[in-house]
């Protein structure tokens, strides 16, 4: 009878052994609940302003509760940004003034995270 299997304990030490080329990782839950706090929130007010400047440029019924909630919490959202950009264009001074703190929300937003999960 052949028996291809080795003893039983035969290679115990080698199961649980660290392998040499992995840092020993000490991070807490705490840092990556933050950053993907922060990573969440800055999608979703980035995910604000482009769903106002959607429905700016395809024409919604800016009567409509709905919209209405999107304008008011983009608006609250690119205070800081209202009037850089003066076009005659409707449309266009739209996606510029919501448009850049979209991508600033973004950036510093994942940013911030990728350097917790880092830390």
């Amino acid at each position: 009878m052949s028996h291809i299997d080795p003893t039983p304990g035969q290679y115990a030490h080698d199961r649980y052994a660290p392998e040499p080329h992995q840092p020993e990782r000490r991070r807490t839950g705490g840092a990556r609940r933050a950053a993907l706090t922060i990573q969440t929130l800055a999608d979703i007010a980035a995910g604000f302003l482009v769903l106002w400047i959607a429905l700016h440029l395809l024409g919604a019924n800016e009567g409509n509760v709905f919209v209405e909630f999107v304008r008011g919490s983009a608006e609250l959202l690119s205070w800081w940004s209202q009037d850089i950009f003066t076009m005659d264009t409707e449309g266009l001074r739209v996606l510029l003034n919501h448009g850049l703190p979209a991508l600033i929300y973004l950036a510093v937003g994942h940013g911030v995270a990728a350097r917790l999960n880092r830390a």
